[in-house]
């Protein structure tokens, strides 16, 4: 990790799943301050843009050495990533193809960036959570290593709840429940709790699919649904159109 605020990741360094995946030795989160490569008393690492413009720029030299350093530590194959606004959106699916990745060094920009020679020339890949202004790459790299963790064996009591999550089948989560059976007037849906697994199956995968429909409807163009699929959201749609003209 290459930061100059490695201090924010005590965040997920002392909490959660991330923590017991270190405490377990299955993952190991070390860090590269640019600042200890500053060649200035004052260990600054920025300085005005060529060309003129507000703000600053994170230096080329210190963020360089800081990668050479992390790769002589590694000392095996490992992919640059840098997490910028103008990378490739992380979706699940980038999220299992890096995950095959045995070792990442992930750069945290900051102030307006850093020297676009870096990215040209020393950065495998630029990936970005979203399309909004943060103040850094720190918090996206904690969502970036939150999600990859999850995949690492050993590191959640069940690797089959990690990929039976929303997104990795495409579609969103079914809805879920647990005790007690009625709150005020709320019921658990009767369906889950008859012990009929094939019935139960079945309503997972028919709720999935109406949530989605209502809530993230742009997922459905992305995936291939089955015939099956298919008949249980026109039948779904069906029933709403008629709920709406009553």
């Amino acid at each position: 990790m290459i930061s100059i605020f490695p201090e924010m990741f005590a965040s997920i360094i002392n909490f959660g799943i991330t923590s017991q995946a270190i405490k377990k030795n299955i993952l190991k989160i070390n860090f590269w301050n640019p600042r200890d490569y500053s060649t200035k008393k004052n260990r600054s690492i920025d300085d005005y843009p060529y060309g003129g413009g507000v703000g600053m720029i994170m230096k080329i030299e210190p963020i360089y050495l800081a990668i050479q350093a992390a790769k002589l530590f590694i000392k095996k194959k490992t992919k640059v990533i840098y997490l910028s606004p103008q990378g490739k959106k992380i979706n699940q699916e980038n999220i299992l193809n890096l995950s095959l990745n045995e070792n990442l060094i992930l750069i945290c920009g900051r102030y307006k960036g850093i020297d676009e020679r870096i990215i040209t020339n020393y950065v495998d890949e630029e990936w970005s959570i979203g399309d909004y202004i943060l103040s850094g790459g720190e918090l996206p790299a904690m969502v970036l290593i939150d999600c990859l963790v999850r995949l690492i064996p050993g590191a959640i009591g069940k690797i089959q709840s990690a990929f039976e999550d929303s997104f990795n089948n495409g579609l969103l989560d079914h809805s879920q429940f647990t005790r007690p059976k009625k709150f005020l007037i709320h019921n658990v849906p009767k369906i889950l709790l008859s012990g009929n697994h094939l019935k139960i199956k079945q309503w997972k995968l028919k709720n999935s699919l109406e949530k989605t429909w209502k809530k993230r409807p742009d997922l459905l163009k992305k995936i291939k649904l089955t015939k099956k699929e298919r008949n249980i959201l026109i039948e779904y749609k069906n029933k709403h159109k008629k709920n709406n003209q009553k």
